[in-house]
């Protein structure tokens, strides 16, 4: 890395607000969670302890339940979620988060440290956040 270039990892830019949700969970409850929430995802929570974090994304909803003309209110988190979840370190560069995001095609990751969730990161993080926070570093 050169000097010139300021190392910005994933703590700086990540959002830490989420919504969790269970599972069991139908879509119908999830759609107002993240209505009350404001927000376009939800991290699923784990079942017990050796189980692992999920993902459900407003997208995924749109093609699973919307496109596919199914009750939201009978199908349940569970059968539309991403699981288990990426996560990366919250101490990874941005620049290799990027290149992640880039080689699995992914939209949203978990930021997870001791297996606890800090947050969620997004490539809109990561560029407009992340570039700016290292410039604002540089000045």
């Amino acid at each position: 890395m050169s000097e010139s270039t300021p190392r910005v990892c994933v703590r700086d830019v990540m959002k830490t607000e989420f919504g969790l949700i269970e599972g069991s969970a139908t879509i119908f409850e999830a759609l107002l969670l993240m209505k009350k929430l404001r927000t376009s995802l939800l991290v699923v929570d784990k079942r017990h302890e050796d189980d692992e974090y999920g993902l459900l994304l407003i997208s995924d909803i749109s093609r699973q339940v919307l496109a596919l003309d199914r009750s939201p209110k009978r199908v349940n988190v569970y059968e539309v979620m991403t699981k288990p979840a990426v996560y990366v370190d919250p101490e990874m560069d941005i620049r290799y988060c990027s290149r992640l995001f880039a080689r699995f095609d992914l939209v949203r990751a978990l930021v997870v440290d001791n297996k606890r969730i800090l947050g969620t990161i997004s490539p809109n993080l990561l560029v407009l956040d992340g570039i700016f926070f290292g410039l604002e570093q540089h000045r």
